[in-house]
């Protein structure tokens, strides 16, 4: 996995990029349905991940304040 990740990091966006120009080449305008796809595929990705971190802040923050409360309870027993 060390060396795959990486791999993956690059080799995707390249492919991508060439998949679109191929695309131009093949179909001309239809490239733009494709590229607005992927735009919408990528904002709900974005979006998904936005709420995951969001919600596990959140998470974090309650399961804080918890401890703080009873952290605070027991100094006064």
């Amino acid at each position: 996995m060390r060396i795959a990740k990486p791999l993956l990091l690059i080799t995707t966006p390249i492919g991508v990029i060439g998949a679109i120009y191929e695309a131009y080449r093949q179909a001309g305008g239809l490239v733009i349905l494709m590229v607005a796809l992927m735009s919408l595929i990528g904002v709900a990705f974005g979006t998904l991940v936005y709420t995951i971190r969001r919600e596990a802040a959140e998470e974090k923050q309650r399961l804080a304040a918890k401890q703080a409360i009873q952290a605070n309870a027991s100094e006064q027993a």
